[in-house]
């Protein structure tokens, strides 16, 4: 590998060092973050900023802790795979609820830290390897899994022994949902709410290292499209072994995407139909287990998920929810069924209260920057809080802000207190070694969003092949004004080549209408648009030379590059197609069916999106990319397409990667990349 690609691979793609997790404490006098000590550094440790003084504390050395780390959980690795998060060290911490200290896992065990620093990190007691804790309100007991069973330290097990998991999120909820947790402590510190999770109707998915074939094969449950879901269900589990079912309508209402307690006598859960076209907040009486319609959200496509913090109640009692305004202009807020913002705003999270109203980001201009605004609930009147160009982002407690800005020049974080002092947590990581600034503009009649790399120093004049490089489907934006993303996308321009990058019509927020365009259906709409923007693009950019044109992807983006030369080798000459998968009957339940419906219902369109009979038209170079541990896109996805492609006669690549995951982390990615470069100087003629 080259100087970029070792570098990018030691520090994580120039994350380690990167404070991050933050979470105000003790009415916002402490911010707690994780950050490790520098660029190269994968163990992140447990720190705290005082926003009375500005100074910062390190709480818990995750290397003094664990010198020697061992085995994470198998449920540990797991959820992390869900959430993304391949830092090593202190993955997740929770607070108590007064923010006076915090609870942690390390390696499996168990540890609370008080937060003003008075006292080391104290290891806890624990029935096993521990999952997910959670300290109550004082900070007295500590609620955790171990196995698939609940338990509280003081107190032990408070879970039955029923053959279910109890207090983890089932696989729907953390990878599609947005929701990776499944306990919760009540007000009081006494009652939790649990979700209890039965997955034996779920089909199995096996791994098997073919590396080491002396190690025994996994498994895991897997809700696959058109088939059974997990039957999640919510209990609230008392003292002395009281236990009481929240009863809803579970059969229509399969998917719950969210839960919490809103005092000690109401619980607040939100609940999906199974294509997600109405979404349901509920009040529940804790001690009865009854609940009560509070809101209803409903969509003829589909609800979209990308508007975290509604439905919600407002502290007046009113209802928030999201809503798209007529004709999918704009995603809006919307009290008690009344729009509030217009089609000028494009809503895409509700942050919290702060000063009496609504603390939101959203995009006012072009789709690749967001803002930082006070919304009020009453006038709709919007006052900016952070709106220079680049991506704003924003956490909010008790009158104080953390605000982020992520631009051109990188990353800044501030924190602005109650009484109008600011501090900034202490970034160490690698300062990024490009400055890219990529052309950005909306094409077609579609106004899709794109981006052209052009290699540094590159003279007008001197024709570039291009490399398409995209993601392209639902809930992911690639055209974003967020520096971290482009580092990538330079070493490739700097390596031959113009790097184009095109949002098409089913990515997020730039309407409801544009995302809504993949109803029932993702190829036709993806391929599309990504040949109509490219063609827009080579009619005004001379330098970009359509006839040499290659694609590469991970994810839907491997899909996405797969189907370009399967299906249009007229445009596109030779691609790298990582993870895609081939066939979405073979994919889970609530992202595939969200979008197609269920293949019962729906079988042509989920035979027109599959690329296995695809496989006989193949003309152009392909090189096929699998992690063989990838429990998200399974790596029978891509070794069915490759055997469809032999059985076809047609000549391909395949590279098979033993134990590698979905995240491609400690370097592969960067190792892929120098296999990509080599393949596509050689598919496509470029000069080294």
């Amino acid at each position: 590998m080259d100087d970029f690609l070792d570098l990018s691979a030691r520090t994580a793609r120039f994350s380690y060092g990167s404070p991050r997790a933050f979470a105000f404490g003790d009415g916002a006098r402490l911010l707690y973050f994780l950050r490790s000590t520098g660029p190269t550094d994968p163990m992140e440790s447990l720190w705290v900023l005082d926003t009375a003084t500005g100074a910062e504390r390190l709480l818990a050395d995750a290397a003094e802790l664990a010198p020697e780390p061992g085995e994470l959980p198998l449920a540990e690795r797991r959820l992390r795979e869900r959430i993304r998060l391949v830092a090593a060290g202190i993955g997740a911490y929770a607070l108590s609820g007064d923010g006076l200290r915090a609870v942690f896992a390390l390696h499996g065990r168990l540890y609370e830290v008080p937060g003003d620093g008075g006292a080391a990190p104290k290891e806890l007691p624990a029935a096993g390897p521990v999952v997910d804790p959670r300290p109550n309100t004082d900070g007295s007991r500590v609620a955790y899994v171990s196995g698939d069973a609940l338990y509280t330290a003081p107190g032990g097990r408070v879970s039955p022994a029923d053959g279910a998991r109890w207090g983890l999120a089932e696989f729907a909820a953390a990878e599609e949902l947005d929701r990776a947790r499944g306990h919760w402590w009540s007000p009081d510190g006494v009652t939790l709410l649990a979700a209890r999770v039965a997955e034996g109707a779920l089909p199995r998915r096996h791994f098997a290292d073919a590396a080491h074939p002396e190690r025994p094969a996994e498994d895991f449950a897997y809700p696959q499209a058109g088939g059974p879901n997990a039957d999640v269900q919510l209990w609230v589990l008392g003292p002395g072994g009281r236990r009481v079912r929240l009863e809803w309508d579970a059969q229509a209402f399969p998917y719950v995407s969210d839960a919490g307690w809103e005092s000690s006598d109401e619980i607040l859960l939100t609940v999906q139909d199974r294509l997600q076209q109405n979404v349901v907040l509920l009040g529940a009486d804790p001690a009865t287990g009854r609940t009560r319609e509070l809101s209803r959200t409903t969509h003829p496509q589909w609800v979209d998920p990308l508007v975290p913090g509604t439905p919600a109640r407002l502290p007046d009692g009113r209802m928030l929810t999201a809503a798209d305004l007529p004709g999918g202009a704009a995603r809006a807020l919307a009290v008690d069924g009344v729009p509030i913002t217009g089609a000028a705003v494009q809503v895409r999270r509700v942050a919290g209260v702060h000063e009496g109203q609504l603390l939101i980001e959203a995009g006012l201009r072009d789709p690749s920057e967001q803002q930082v605004l006070l919304l009020d609930p009453d006038s709709g009147e919007l006052t900016a809080l952070a709106d220079a160009p680049g991506v704003h982002t924003v956490t909010a407690s008790e009158g104080a802000l953390l605000l982020t800005a992520a631009d051109a020049g990188g990353f800044r974080r501030t924190v602005r207190t109650a009484d109008g002092r600011e501090f900034t947590p202490r970034d160490l990581a690698q300062p990024l070694p490009y400055r890219v600034a990529p052309v950005l503009e909306r094409v077609t009649e579609h106004g899709v969003p794109t981006a052209v790399v052009w290699p540094r120093g590159h003279v007008p004049g001197r024709r570039l092949p291009v490399l398409m490089d995209s993601y392209g489907g639902p809930g992911f934006q690639d055209v974003c004004a967020e520096p971290r993303r482009w580092q990538a996308r330079q070493w490739w321009a700097d390596q031959g080549f113009a790097v184009v990058t095109v949002d098409n019509r089913g990515t997020p927020y730039v309407s409801p209408a544009f995302t809504h365009a993949m109803f029932r259906g993702f190829s036709a709409v993806t391929l599309e648009d990504q040949v109509a923007a490219l063609r827009a693009l080579g009619a005004r950019h001379a330098d970009l030379d359509l006839g040499r044109v290659g694609v590469r992807g991970w994810s839907y983006g491997g899909y996405l590059a797969a189907m370009a030369v399967l299906r249009r080798p007229d445009v596109f000459h030779a691609a790298a197609a990582g993870a895609a998968p081939t066939d979405f009957r073979a994919y889970d339940t609530a992202y595939t069916e969200r979008y197609l419906g269920l293949p019962q219902e729906n079988p042509e369109g989920y035979e027109r999106d599959c690329l296995i009979g695809d496989a006989p038209a193949l003309t152009r170079p392909l090189l096929l990319i699998t992690g063989l541990a990838d429990d998200n896109v399974h790596p029978s996805h891509t070794l069915r397409l490759s055997q469809a492609l032999t059985d076809a006669g047609r000549p391909h690549q395949l590279l098979a990667l033993p134990g590698v995951t979905h995240m491609t982390p400690g370097g592969v990615r960067e190792k892929l990349m120098w296999q990509e470069l080599a393949f596509f100087r050689r598919e496509l003629n470029v000069g080294s």
